[in-house]
């Protein structure tokens, strides 16, 4: 169980599936609250028996307003955010050379400015604590480029796990602590995609749910500023 105090909330983006569904259930599971950002919120079936700690909210990464909508919402029904998970992302597999200006817009705004307006906007709720969490769902492809084919991406994802490291800088000293989350392939619907391997050769979600877990309970005096997680063996990671 989580030795965050009864009540502790986080905030989850990308809930509706994957990953970011894994991890409501298994924050839900420790006993946290969960206010669920969803593009189209349905309440999960996971969360049967538990509504009075899950909210769902509408959340589209793409919309510069909507983080500010949301933190309200949630502050608005529990009264505290001790907790967020930016786990929405988008990947457009094309090389540095194919890409256009749109899909590397595309990219940076939801992987990375969403975010960090998220972060912005809860910034006081997380600080007031004294143990605020964030983790960023970066990606392996911001460790390391590993084929032409995911260059675009990793422009945003370098981004990603440098967010968490300027976030976790500027917030240390209030007891926010950020780390950069960064799996290889995780089977879920975009990972099999894009991989061509069966899923039971990949990062399972609810074990990255788990680690995530494990992150957001560390006390201050413990902070991870990166967790790299694999399913194959690479020289590094």
């Amino acid at each position: 169980m989580s030795d965050f105090p009864e009540g502790a909330v986080a905030l989850i983006s990308g809930a509706s599936r994957g990953i970011g569904d894994h991890v409501g259930a298994e924050l839900l599971r420790q006993g946290w609250t969960v206010s669920l950002g969803m593009r189209k919120p349905v309440m999960p079936a996971w969360a049967e028996g538990h509504e009075d700690r899950v909210q769902l909210v509408a959340y589209e990464a793409g919309d510069v307003t909507a983080e500010a909508r949301w933190v309200s919402e949630a502050l608005g029904r529990f009264g505290r955010i001790d907790a967020l998970v930016a786990n929405a992302g988008i990947m457009i597999p094309k090389t540095v050379i194919e890409a256009e200006d749109d899909d590397i817009d595309a990219m940076m705004s939801v992987n990375l400015k969403a975010p960090r307006r998220l972060a912005k906007a809860a910034w006081e709720a997380l600080a007031a604590t004294g143990r605020g969490r964030v983790i960023i769902l970066a990606s392996l492809s911001g460790k390391r480029v590993k084929s032409a084919g995911a260059g675009s991406y990793s422009l945003s994802k370098f981004a990603a796990v440098a967010l968490a490291h300027a976030i976790r800088q500027a917030g240390f000293d209030q007891g926010i602590r950020a780390t950069a989350v960064c799996p290889g392939f995780v089977a879920t619907d975009m990972g099999t995609t894009l991989s061509g391997r069966a899923p039971e050769m990949m990062t399972q979600p609810d074990d990255l749910a788990r680690i995530i877990a494990m992150l957001l309970a560390l006390p201050n005096s413990a902070s991870v500023a990166e967790f790299a997680i694999n399913c194959q063996l690479e020289e590094f990671f």
